[in-house]
């Protein structure tokens, strides 16, 4: 259509509507035009009011916490138990929103009976480690300490400038 309206070179909305009532409806109809099976009209009735609260709604699909805990729009709702049980935890809900702010939660299409809490404290920022008490190192050997002397010289069978006696040529004698 609008390649059509291009090529009439149309540009403003009286000329489109013009267009429109004009030519391109009659021909469309004139296509597309079906009698209908049965001359009858059937309408049907007006939907209640009831009816029409279920239709306006929007639902908004959220999963119940461990706690049994609905988390929405920022807010949160515990669910109650119901009859002895509650909705399981990890299992699905549809949030139910209407346009004056009614909420509804529902489990397996049943409405649930819940209540607005308090979201989490938040945690308070832990403090970097100088505030708690700093480890100490442990104090590093002096330079006579025997561990850091040679192992050669802490060997008491050993003698400075004498070739290496084995441990078994000394058992043995």
């Amino acid at each position: 259509m609008v390649k059509k309206m291009r090529l009439k070179k149309i540009q403003t909305h009286a000329e489109a509507n013009g267009f429109l009532e004009k030519e391109y409806l009659p021909e469309h109809n004139r296509r597309f035009r079906r009698t209908p099976a049965q001359p009858e009209n059937y309408p049907r009735a007006t939907p209640r009011a009831a009816e029409l609260e279920e239709v306006f709604h929007l639902e908004t699909g959220r999963v119940i916490g461990n706690d049994w805990v609905v988390r929405h729009d920022n807010r949160f709702f515990q669910v109650k138990a119901q009859a002895r049980q509650y909705a399981p935890a990890k299992s699905k809900v549809t949030v139910c929103e209407w346009e004056d702010g009614r909420l509804q939660i529902r489990h397996r299409g049943r409405a649930v009976v819940w209540e607005e809490i308090p979201g989490p404290v938040p945690v308070q920022a832990v403090r970097p480690r100088e505030a708690t008490a700093k480890r100490q190192k442990p104090p590093t050997p002096k330079a006579d300490h025997p561990w850091r002397q040679d192992d050669r010289k802490m060997r008491p069978w050993s003698k400075p400038g004498a070739p290496p006696v084995s441990l078994i040529d000394e058992m043995s004698s």
